[in-house]
């Protein structure tokens, strides 16, 4: 049997799965294609996150709060370890992610340095957009690392013919 992909659960597709849907047209279709791919993602992926995606799902408004821990119940967590931190560092440092991303730096450097397949996010400002993935990737090869698949949701829907 082929081993499933490996994907990241990034806090932004929680956020985007259990929130209020949006009036903003653009947000609302994220959402929507957020919860379709998550309706067959268990199915055709293994979930991880980690303990800092379970501490900022945990972070906000109580109720939306358990909305996003309940969706993230059943998945593996992935530790950080010494590696993924000094990870951290060299793509903040090397300008491949800017000082403000930190916690987004510690996303991609958990998912790397755990051999994940895909990193998935709605992170579309510091992580899911072609320059980023670029210089993160470069980040992560220089440090002697394969580097994750950046990607939405969108891009790891399953194709219906």
């Amino acid at each position: 049997m082929i081993a499933k992909p490996k994907v990241y659960v990034d806090t932004t597709v929680v956020s985007y799965l259990t929130a209020k849907p949006s009036r903003e047209i653009v947000t609302a279709a994220h959402q929507q294609i957020t919860l379709e791919w998550w309706l067959s993602a268990d199915s055709r992926f293994n979930l991880v996150a980690s303990d800092l995606v379970i501490e900022e799902a945990g972070g906000g408004d109580p109720p939306a709060a358990r909305a996003r821990l309940t969706a993230l119940e059943g998945l593996e967590i992935i530790d950080a370890t010494t590696e993924s931190e000094a990870l951290t560092e060299e793509l903040l440092a090397s300008g491949a992610l800017p000082p403000a991303a930190g916690r987004d730096a510690a996303h991609v450097a958990t998912a790397v340095t755990n051999g994940v397949d895909y990193l998935v996010t709605c992170n579309l400002r510091h992580m899911a957009n072609a320059p980023v993935r670029a210089a993160i990737e470069r980040a992560c090869r220089r440090a002697g690392y394969r580097h994750t698949a950046i990607c939405t949701p969108e891009e790891l829907l399953e194709i219906k013919e």
